[in-house]
Formats: C-alpha cells, sequence, structure tokens
C-alpha cells in the first residue's frame, strides 16, 4: 500500500500511514503563507507522526515561525539562484529518536573518507546499458519487487512505472545477456532545474559489480546534455553502498532526514547529498 500524492491549490504532497508523514513535495509560490497550517491539520488530522517539505529558502521564515526545523540546505537548488531548505516538525517523541544513530554516522564518515575517489567501472560483452523503455515496464517492476520489501513510491508496480515515464521520469538500466540486472531513475524537476538520482536497484546475484556507479555516471551526462543545474539524492542513511557511491562521484552531504522514509521494511533516516552539473 502507497501514499498517496494530492495537489492542494498549486502545491503537490504526498500523505499517508505507510510513511506515516505528510510530505510537502513542491510549494508554490502563492502558497508559502497558508500551507504549513494546512499540511499541519493533515497530520493531525491522520494521526502521523512527521511532516517532512522541501520548500525554498523564501520560505522557511514561515515554517520555522510554526516549529519546524531544517534537516537539510542544498544552496542554488532552484535554477541555481535559490537555496533549498528540507524542513520536519515531528508530531511524536518516539520519531525524533534515531535508534541507528552511531551506525548511521559510522555509514556517513566512510563515504566522506571515499569523497571524489573514483572507481573503474566498465561493461562486459555481454552487458549493455539502456534508458528504459516502456517495454523495460514489467522487468523493472519485478526487479524492484525482488530488491525493496517496502519502498516510498510504488516502483514495483509496471503501470505506476509507465505513467512516470509519460511525466518527468528517465529510467536508466543494465541488461546482462537480455536480463534487466540494475535499474535506477532521474525524477526531473525542469522548470527549477534539478533532479533527483534515486530508484537506484540492483538484482542480489549482480550486486558488488559498481552497477550504481556506472548509472550515476550515465545519469549525470544525461542531465547535463539537457542543461539540469543540480543533482541530488536522498539515500537509506545506514547503505555504505549508496552513499559511497555518491561520495565518489563527489557529492556533498547536505543533512540528514532523521526516521523519514519506508525503505526496505522499516520507517529509516536518509541523507541528502547534491552536486552541482
Amino acid at each position: 500500500m502507497s501514499d498517496q500524492i494530492v495537489k492542494i491549490a498549486g502545491s503537490l504532497i504526498q500523505h499517508g500511514p505507510f510513511n506515516d508523514r505528510v510530505y510537502l513535495m513542491k510549494l508554490a509560490t502563492d502558497d508559502f503563507e497558508y500551507l504549513p497550517s494546512i499540511i499541519e491539520e493533515i497530520a493531525q488530522e491522520n494521526n502521523y507522526s512527521k511532516i517532512f517539505s522541501k520548500i525554498p529558502a523564501s520560505a522557511q521564515e514561515y515554517f520555522l515561525s510554526r516549529s519546524h526545523i531544517e534537516e537539510a540546505h542544498i544552496p542554488g537548488f532552484f535554477n541555481g539562484d535559490e537555496d533549498a531548505s528540507f524542513m520536519a516538525k515531528y508530531l511524536s517523541q518516539a520519531r525524533m529518536q534515531e535508534t541507528n544513530s552511531q551506525e548511521n554516522s559510522s555509514v556517513l564518515k566512510a563515504a566522506i573518507s571515499k569523497f571524489n575517489v573514483s572507481k573503474d567501472v566498465g561493461l562486459s560483452d555481454d552487458e549493455q546499458f539502456i534508458v528504459c523503455s516502456e517495454t523495460d515496464a514489467p522487468q523493472m517492476a519485478d526487479l524492484y519487487r525482488q530488491v525493496f520489501p517496502s519502498y516510498p513510491f510504488p516502483i514495483s508496480d509496471a503501470s505506476y512505472l509507465l505513467k512516470t515515464m509519460s511525466e518527468d521520469f528517465v529510467y536508466f538500466g543494465i541488461k546482462k545477456n537480455g536480463k534487466l540486472v540494475a535499474v535506477s531513475s532521474c525524477e526531473m524537476d525542469i522548470s527549477n532545474s534539478n533532479v533527483e538520482m534515486t530508484d537506484f536497484a540492483t538484482v542480489p546475484e549482480s550486486r558488488g559489480k559498481g552497477y550504481s556507479y556506472y548509472l550515476l555516471g550515465e545519469m549525470e551526462d544525461h542531465m547535463r546534455g539537457i542543461g539540469i543545474k543540480t543533482a541530488y539524492s536522498i539515500a537509506r542513511a545506514r547503505s555504505y553502498g549508496m552513499n559511497t557511491v555518491f561520495s565518489r562521484h563527489s557529492y556533498i552531504h547536505a543533512g540528514t532526514l532523521v526516521n523519514n522514509t519506508n525503505i526496505s521494511g522499516g520507517i529509516e533516516s536518509m541523507n541528502i547529498w547534491y552536486k552541482k552539473l
């Protein structure tokens, strides 16, 4: 079961019991002053334990005045000009407590130690990099179903993947002997010239080959080619592999979202990384 995505005035939010939160995904300019109170009402009515908001820095004061705190910050996120603030408001003490804080800190420290340390990853003759098409959607959904016991968006549903392909998503993959073994996506915000590098997954029997590292390099080239200025990602704080992939590609750690996302079977903290393309 996935949370619902709804539009309120010009803004976009996701909310539901699966992630036990309200997520303000996109804040419209005209909604700055009154939307915080609306999303708080939604959270209280549904007894959610967290509100998570991705907003322009110019809107931050409205959220701070209502006891939201900044958990991460990306410079020049909007068209290379305005910063982004990732804000949180906790509606329960338990949601604020990071149970794996020591492990997450160790992972982050190890990942940062690999900053800008490149890795030599190539594909063999039986491996092929692809930009995924609609015909790949069933294989993609099956791969995601194998890898993630839970995920904040319904990526194991081929119809969802097809819908996003028709919007602002581009999916990438690696096939081995014609079978999809790794996949990832770019969720583009073209009007604001930023992109989320996300949905990385590799089938268990093909891990350790550097596929995610390879895909990220190809994704960056693709996004540069269409003029996107800033790339970012929201990675599981406990995942040494993914945090290291971003650090090796010179992404900068922007902050940690505590107990933010239902992924791989439970609510986990997430690290935000960014890079100017």
